[in-house]
């Protein structure tokens, strides 16, 4: 394992409107290098994110009857509410945490709720503690004006104009956020195994479907990143804004930019939150790739899970729903049913 800072980008000014060339620099470098970096001028009060955690660790601490009143089987095809250790998969192993899904709020009359497409509906919030929905729906705000932000410098890195993803990808965005608790695991292994004997992990090796993924975190570290062929651990700030490019970047610059394996495991001791906002394409958006000059990296063969993003053809709605239906095939054959 080694220890190595991620590159840190200021975004202030792409957050106040501006073209800061100087920021798009830094984060087209860093999506070239490892498809990660940090984020400073991101906009958030101090603040915030304690108090968001402060209200997510009341809720994870309750008895699990009570959490199961929010449980994602009362959210139908809407996929939204909490599971329990384990209830989520990762290439198709249970993850060793526990969380709740959010999303953008969409009223019960909304044309895609009544029409019943997947992840669109209303979010589940518990009665206890009344603070996390205010709380949830201000990260909300906030992540979706910094993913617009990040887009922007994104564009500009890219040569394109600084409003083109907003005007052709994002104008519509699907967004998506996370609560994750992480019990704490053995540091020489996971505290627990499979079946085979192979270890479980707070979550498995992965890379994340969309464009942007925006984390904030507590500070008791665990994610992991894989590069050059080796895991780096990645810093863990409260203060600090982690971004991470997922597949649809990847397939957009046809791997010129490439989405990276990453995982987590809690060693702390201590329960661990993190908080990944998933800043992605529209619904309907045909994610094709990029009128970009030069010649492209090449497909996925070198990618972790041997796929190749640029091998699907649909919307990224349905990229999406095929994605998540493997997370929890469970929960996906009882909206399939209803």
């Amino acid at each position: 394992m080694v220890d190595q800072p991620l590159p840190l980008v200021d975004v202030s000014g792409l957050l106040a409107g501006q073209d800061d060339l100087a920021a798009a620099v830094d984060i087209d470098r860093a999506c070239r290098d490892i498809g990660f970096f940090r984020i400073t001028g991101h906009g958030l009060e101090p603040g915030v994110l304690s108090t968001l955690d402060a209200a997510a660790r009341t809720f994870f601490a309750q008895p699990e009857a009570e959490k199961a009143r929010i449980a994602m089987s009362h959210g139908g095809s809407a996929w939204r509410g909490w599971f329990p250790v384990g209830g989520e998969l990762t290439s198709g192993r249970p993850d060793q945490k526990e969380g709740i899904y959010f999303g953008i709020e969409h009223p019960m009359d909304a044309p895609r709720v009544v029409a019943g497409l997947p992840l669109h509906g209303e979010n589940l919030f518990p009665d206890s503690p009344p603070q996390l929905r205010p709380a949830v729906l201000g990260w909300l705000d906030s992540m979706m004006d910094l993913g617009h932000a990040v887009m922007r410098g994104i564009a500009l890195g890219l040569g394109l104009d600084a409003d083109w993803f907003e005007q052709h990808l994002t104008t519509d965005p699907t967004a998506l956020f996370r609560i994750f608790h992480y019990p704490p695991q053995q540091a020489g292994g996971s505290g627990a195994s499979t079946g085979d004997g192979q270890d479980l992990w707070g979550v498995g090796e992965h890379t994340d479907y969309g464009l942007l993924t925006l984390l904030g975190q507590d500070r008791c570290g665990g994610l992991q990143v894989h590069s050059r062929g080796e895991w780096l651990e990645v810093p863990a700030d409260p203060d600090i804004i982690v971004c991470n490019i997922g597949d649809m970047l990847d397939r957009l610059t046809e791997g010129r930019y490439r989405s990276t394996p990453h995982r987590v495991r809690n060693t702390s001791g201590q329960d661990r939150l993190s908080f990944p906002f998933f800043f992605d394409p529209s619904w309907d958006a045909i994610v094709e790739p990029l009128p970009l000059t030069g010649s492209p990296i090449g497909d996925g063969r070198n990618r972790w899970d041997k796929s190749d993003p640029s091998a699907w053809n649909g919307t990224y709605g349905e990229y999406l729903t095929a994605k998540v239906s493997k997370v929890f095939p469970e929960l996906f054959a009882t909206t399939e049913r209803q």
